[in-house]
């Protein structure tokens, strides 16, 4: 049977990366976006309206949305740059986005057989994994945004057992969005970025629903 893939952030680096791997490995794909089709992932009413004209159910779905820098805020480097706006800002589209797109995209995961849900996380989300500090808009956002998954796959496991819930960290992509912090950080064209998490994903059992995996498919810590 076909592999249906439903990808959120078709648009960005690592979701058309995604794409375009997966429509290699013969799989039926759905981007969404909000370049392309007008999507907001923190508009509740605008997730519903676009999840809810799609049809039949999906084996993978992937939330590849979020963005490290939103309205010209940068990272903090100390808590003194902190902006109620700017953390407000990081929450509403790392960790409310796809919670959005999980509640209503729970109903496009089947019942009777094995699918994914898997969000891209980031390992400075890592609470027990923080040694420098700095970012703590983006950190917290993503921190929230690891706790909607773990939680959410508690629920998710009772109506549909089939499914795992995970958050993935992709590591250090050349991308638009990382363009400006890379300096000398090992990092990976998207295209190898993707197979490596298509990979991750593909190895997942349900034993690892609710999980926090980077992208050679080991346990971050929470």
């Amino acid at each position: 049977m076909t592999e249906r893939a439903l990808i959120i952030g078709a648009s960005g680096g690592i979701g058309s990366a995604l794409t375009e791997a997966l429509r290699r490995r013969g799989a039926e794909v759905t981007g969404l976006s909000r370049s392309g089709d007008g999507l907001d992932v923190t508009d509740e009413a605008n997730v519903a309206a676009h999840l809810g004209a799609l049809e039949g159910t999906f084996d993978r779905i992937v939330v590849a949305s979020g963005a490290l820098e939103i309205a010209g805020a940068e990272p903090e480097k100390t808590l003194k740059a902190l902006s109620p706006e700017a953390m407000l800002d990081q929450f509403r589209l790392n960790a409310l986005g796809p919670a959005l797109v999980l509640k209503h995209g729970l109903a496009l995961l089947p019942r009777e057989r094995r699918s994914v849900f898997a969000v891209l996380s980031a390992r400075v989300g890592s609470i027990g994994d923080n040694r420098l500090g700095g970012w703590i808009s983006y950190r917290t956002a993503k921190a929230a945004l690891n706790q909607v998954i773990r939680t959410s796959a508690i629920e998710i496991a009772r109506t549909r057992k089939p499914a795992i819930c995970v958050a993935l960290h992709p590591g250090t992509v050349q991308t638009a969005f990382t363009e400006k912090y890379l300096g000398r950080h090992p990092s990976v064209p998207a295209s190898e970025a993707a197979e490596n998490l298509l990979n991750v994903m593909d190895g997942l059992t349900l034993i690892d629903t609710g999980g926090f995996f980077d992208w050679t498919g080991q346990a971050v810590p929470w």
